[in-house]
């Protein structure tokens, strides 16, 4: 049976070859194909690295083209005559027909493999992820499988090749309409279900993400079966035409039935079966990463996850509530008893709705709705809560979904990284429970505060109150802690061993309250666990609260899980870091200071410091101490503050902080870096096509702009280890002097490619005209530029040696304070001389990174909302507050990954290139059909010969 299939196989295929036909319909739908792709879908100006658009057509494609290859199958049979020779001859009927499927077959993959060299050469414009590309050419395979069986029973039963077009055209369209957006927005979203399980086009949508549902397979599978089992038995009618009927008849209607029925009802078991697939995208984008699984693993209480969805809601949301509804779906799973998993119309249930909105502030949202007819406004809910314990967290579709404009009219709305803002509200969650559930409860080992204080009478006034409310605190710590925590003083005035030890240890060293009292007195604190150990901050207030937080806040730090504070720093009024602020409230808590003082929070765990501009002694004092209190530092400030409006103007800038940065071997140039791996500007360009002109907008490269990618982003760093592109927009170069840095370990994050150089000059705006290629002239000395870099390691104090600018700022009277006036630390002039190996100062040469106008330029150009430049602040908060769990997590996240900058020639040889391939490809096809034809006429001469 198999040989006599695969020859009836090769005579069909080679039936298509011996005439033009073939190669007029694969020209045909290769020529459409590179058409949608690079002019319908404007694939460089969507900038974008993946062949979505290639497979976005492909179920329309492949409408036509099989509908056009199956149209003569039968027909043409029966309309010549030859149908009855086949259903006379010895060869069984099922050959017949799965001869003519795997024939036809072979001619669709010849049409898919000539569209091979797309995602070829997109893999060389930037990185591709191959797995969605498998995917896609899966479901192309099994979905034409299912219109070919189409195909082949509607021209069974027609003579009519016409009809046989417009008859198979119309029913795999169905099928693929059934499914889609414009027939499932006049149902809710249950209806919707179902109609997108029914649709082929929903579920070939589903398999090009990259993910191998058998779900989906068997879907086409079984259409497949059921219109060959409906083809063999309309042949079968045939044979019986002009016989009186006979119970065989009967048997073989109601076998083909009942196979036909037991096919398609496979499709309702199967969909039980949720854990039988395959992920194939790079990161393993659609599938719980272990972060995940290893958060849901800590929950002690129960979880509850509960979506709340309207039935009737804006289209371009609609078909997200499956895809959301199976990953929670995976999250009940995954967290078992733990985790529990529910979904809610609030429209049907009013009093649920009540409770959303009085307990959880979630309310509906009006989208305008606009459709043929009329343009209306509907209420509804996309939402989901995330609540453990007494805390919770809500996420709106902001939170979810991305929105991509292609143009003005056309948009597409996706799932932001779902994942990621589900586990980070989590362990949000999590984290809030437990820092209200008890401070030493998940404490390893037991921890003693350890207080070097001088006696009472070489203390100033405040510091004796100070102290006396210490002890009451730390008492009532105590009684607290279920014997996990102690405490004790210790005089270093008595003990000069004691006294060196701290000084060579911590950097501590006696104080003074001021320039007019210089009598010397310690008073530092400290926490030990016997493994590691964390300085005490003084608190801006000395009271008894004050005190009391300052300890608890140190002692958070040696308790996995947390909740973190960054300390933001941004005194530049002229900048905007709204979405860096959304991006780091998921994870840390975010408190702005102006460091006035001299002080940091003391319940910072990190200081960010953005942008700053003309800082005064005592600001950079306060980052000074913060390092040397072991904690770490991150600095983002450039060269020029850049503004633009009508045009791009830069301005110098003075941080304040480049004298304290040289103390550690660190200078940032006052040049501009400019790579020819760039991002983008979009340009308004004309473009001649045989007398018509066009004009698009076209995106011309900004040197500027540095495009970082591969090596250039540190993989051996955890920081930088998941990103696959950064832009540093208007960034400075870094230099590191390495001999001032022994002893400390030097990490470059960022570095510019090879092709890169300084400005030698200060003008900001392109010139086209001059420079096509850069808008600026080329750089004569070119190479890398560090751009951010991280050094770790035991730093001196800029002011080891020098008076304390808060001992300089006391007032004359400091030394009379009474012991009852309000006690502040900022009076204390007390300076830590150098900080424990775990100190970290990170420093980004680019502050234009993390301001949302930037970001919002560079979506502009991608047509996408960018948040790399957030993404990688949050990864130095994840990584130096030590909660690495997340990294992973955004590691996965579904931005695409953009192609590499490029000129308009550049882009055009690209395009150029696959129509040659594609052109070379028939000519090669062509060939080859034409050999085989004169070989086989040769054998038949010879044959007549010798007869």
């Amino acid at each position: 049976m198999l040989r006599k299939t695969l020859t009836i196989a090769g005579r069909e295929l080679r039936g298509y070859f011996s005439s033009l036909a073939a190669l007029l319909f694969l020209s045909t739908f290769l020529a459409v194909t590179l058409f949608v792709f690079f002019w319908v879908a404007t694939f460089f100006a969507r900038n974008i690295a993946d062949v979505r658009p290639l497979f976005e057509w492909m179920p329309i494609l492949l409408i036509f083209l099989v509908a056009a290859l199956t149209m003569r199958s039968w027909a043409e049979e029966r309309r010549a005559g030859t149908i009855e020779l086949l259903l006379t001859s010895p060869t069984g009927l099922t050959e017949h027909v799965l001869g003519k499927f795997l024939g036809i077959m072979g001619l669709v993959l010849i049409a898919l493999a000539l569209t091979l060299p797309l995602p070829i050469t997109v893999s060389f414009m930037g990185s591709l992820d191959w797995g969605p590309v498998v995917g896609g050419y899966v479901a192309a395979i099994v979905l034409a499988a299912a219109y070919v069986s189409i195909g082949l029973w509607v021209s069974a039963r027609t003579d009519n090749q016409v009809v046989s077009l417009i008859v198979t055209a119309a029913i795999a369209g169905a099928f693929y309409l059934i499914g889609s957006p414009a027939i499932t927005a006049f149902f809710g979203y249950g209806t919707g279900d179902w109609l997108r399980l029914l649709g082929a086009g929903s579920r070939f949508a589903s398999i090009t993400r990259g993910v191998l549902d058998l779900r989906d397979l068997y879907y086409y599978l079984s259409i497949t079966v059921v219109f060959l089992a409906l083809n063999r038995l309309s042949l079968e009618r045939l044979r019986w035409a002009n016989n009186a009927a006979q119970p065989a008849h009967r048997r073989w209607v109601w076998a083909t039935v009942l196979l036909a029925a037991n096919a398609l009802a496979a499709n309702l078991w199967l969909q039980q079966i949720t854990w039988a697939r395959v992920d194939l995208t790079r990161d393993h984008l659609y599938t719980l990463s272990p972060a995940t699984r290893q958060t849901l693993r800590q929950l002690r209480e129960p979880l509850l996850i509960r979506g709340y969805f309207s039935a009737e809601t804006h289209p371009l949301l609609a078909p997200l509530v499956p895809e959301l509804r199976n990953l929670l779906e995976e999250y009940a799973v995954a967290g078992g008893h733990r985790v529990h998993v529910e979904f809610v119309d609030p429209e049907h249930h009013p009093k649920l709705a009540a409770a959303a909105g009085n307990r959880y502030g979630i309310r509906p949202t009006p989208f305008q709705v606009a459709s043929k007819y009329r343009t209306s406004v509907v209420n509804s809910y996309f939402d989901i809560l995330v609540k453990y314990g007494d805390q919770y967290q809500v996420l709106d579709f902001r939170k979810l979904i991305d929105v991509k404009q292609r143009s003005e009219t056309n948009l597409r709305v996706e799932l932001k990284n779902p994942e990621y803002a589900i586990t980070s509200a989590i362990r949000k969650d999590l984290l809030s429970y437990q820092a209200g559930g008890g401070l030493f409860d998940t404490l390893r080992r037991p921890v003693t505060f350890h207080g070097y204080f001088s006696a009472d009478d070489a203390l100033p006034g405040a510091l004796r109150t100070a102290r006396t409310a210490l002890t009451q605190a730390l008492e009532e710590i105590r009684a607290s802690s279920g014997g996990k925590f102690q405490f004790a003083f210790q005089d270093p005035d008595t003990d000069p061993a004691l006294a060196q030890r701290l000084t060579h240890a911590y950097g501590f060293r006696p104080m003074v309250v001021s320039l007019l009292d210089q009598k010397p007195f310690w008073f530092y604190m400290t926490l030990e666990d016997g493994k590691h150990h964390e300085p005490v901050a003084l608190p801006a207030a000395l009271d008894e609260n004050s005190l009391k937080n300052a300890v608890e806040a140190g002692l958070k730090r040696f308790s996995p899980g947390f909740l973190k504070t960054v300390a933001v720093f941004a005194p530049n009024q002229g900048a905007d870091y709204a979405t860096l602020r959304s991006q780091l409230s998921a994870t840390v808590r975010w408190e702005d200071t102006r460091l006035k003082t001299g002080r940091v929070p003391s319940d910072a765990d990190l200081l960010m410091v953005l942008d700053p501009q003309n800082l005064d002694a005592k600001q950079v004092f306060a980052i000074d101490q913060f390092l040397m209190e072991g904690g770490t530092v991150m600095i983002a400030t450039a060269p020029q503050d850049v503004r633009i409006q009508q045009s791009i103007k830069g301005t110098p800038t003075h941080s304040g902080l480049a004298h304290w940065l040289a103390g550690y071997g660190l200078s940032i140039s006052k040049r501009l870096v400019l790579d020819t791996a760039s991002g983008a500007l979009p340009i308004p360009e004309q473009r001649d096509l045989g007398g018509i002109v066009l004009q698009e907008i076209q995106l011309v490269k900004y040197p500027y702009i540095v495009d970082l990618r591969g090596h250039d982003l540190n993989p051996a760093s955890p920081i930088t280890r998941n990103l696959d592109q950064l832009y540093a927009p208007w960034a400075g170069a870094i230099r590191v002097d390495a001999k001032a840095n022994a002893g400390r370990t030097v990490t470059p994050l960022l570095r510019s490619s090879g092709s890169s150089w300084l400005s030698p000059s200060p003008t900001l705006m392109p010139d086209y005209a001059r420079y096509p290629n850069l808008g600026f002239p080329p750089g004569r000395k070119t190479g890398p530029h560090t751009i951010a870099v991280m050094i770790q390691g035991r730093f001196t104090s800029a002011f080891a040696h020098a008076p304390s600018p808060l001992e300089a700022a006391a007032p004359p009277t400091a030394t009379k304070t009474p012991a009852s006036a309000p006690a502040s630390a900022a009076a204390i002039a007390n300076v830590i001389a150098h900080s424990p190996p775990s100190a970290r100062l990170i420093l980004v040469a680019s502050n234009a990174m993390f301001e949302d106008r930037v970001g919002e330029l560079i979506s502009q150009t991608l047509g996408t909302r960018y948040l790399k430049g957030p993404q990688f602040a949050h990864d130095i908060v994840d990584w130096s507050v030590e909660d690495p769990a997340l990294l992973g997590i955004r590691g996965r996240d579904r931005f695409a990954r953009t192609l590499q900058p490029m000129a308009r020639s550049t882009e055009e040889f690209w395009e150029y290139l696959n129509y040659a391939l594609a052109l070379g490809g028939l000519v090669a096809i062509w060939l080859i059909s034409r050999r085989r034809r004169r070989r086989a006429l040769a054998t038949h001469l010879e044959l007549l010969g010798g007869a």
